[in-house]
């Protein structure tokens, strides 16, 4: 198969996760400027404008980077700036604000499903040309599942993902101590997990989470918003 061929469903791809990226960081923006820290509003951050959000190495040359060596491929942008001491109540707010990201994530996941949904019907209703409807309907799908596995790689509890923010409001005494130790480490451990462990153990960690996670969820989504089509 030629890069021509391939190219439509990279582009996809490649829109789809950078819609659910930034939606992932403005959520994270929109909930601190709701609980009373203005920091990310003021630098822009609640906006769906990729550029207000894009790293350029997290966002850009490390997928590339990950696509070249051909394993998984993740991505992050900058982060969401949030003063604490600003927020209302900070210890619960400081939870709230770090899984918003995730929670949207879910939640453009089951728009994506609903889109999909329609999609097809209208598809069926209008005779769409066959070549196009499998572009959308790949399109819907790849945004499911990719906005699932922003949400679920994002709670693994290793900076800069939102899931070490919520271990740390867990821990205490020598386990916090222990962890900020570990924090240290994150991104070789990250590649580690992703990398070096499938292919010299043939342990996959992150595949395995998935198969638990997102896969399960996207099956869900994509079956009940097909079988909605099919009973009308």
């Amino acid at each position: 198969m030629n890069l021509l061929s391939t190219l439509p469903t990279l582009l996809l791809q490649a829109l789809a996760l950078v819609i659910g990226i930034v939606v992932h960081e403005s959520a994270h923006a929109l909930a601190a400027y709701l609980l009373g820290d203005r920091t990310a509003r003021e630098r822009g951050r609640i906006s769906l404008n990729p550029l207000a959000h894009i790293d350029p190495f997290g966002t850009l040359i490390l997928p590339l980077i990950m696509l070249a060596a051909g394993g998984p491929v993740f991505a992050f942008a900058k982060p969401v700036p949030v003063h604490l001491g600003n927020l209302k109540h900070p210890k619960r707010d400081e939870l709230i604000v770090a899984l918003a990201g995730p929670a949207s994530n879910i939640l453009l996941a089951a728009l994506s499903a609903a889109g999909l949904a329609l999609f097809t019907g209208a598809a069926l209703a209008w005779g769409m040309d066959a070549a196009a409807y499998r572009l959308g309907y790949s399109f819907f799908i790849m945004s499911v599942v990719i906005n699932l596995s922003l949400a679920f790689f994002n709670l693994i509890p290793l900076p800069p993902l939102d899931g070490s923010t919520v271990l740390v409001l867990f821990l205490k005494g020598e386990a916090l101590n222990s962890y900020y130790r570990i924090q240290r480490y994150a991104m070789p451990i990250l590649i580690a997990v992703l990398y070096l462990l499938p292919t010299v153990t043939g342990v996959d960690l992150i595949g395995s989470y998935f198969d638990l996670t997102v896969y399960p969820l996207a099956d869900l989504l994509v079956g009940t918003a097909l079988g909605a089509v099919t009973l009308h």
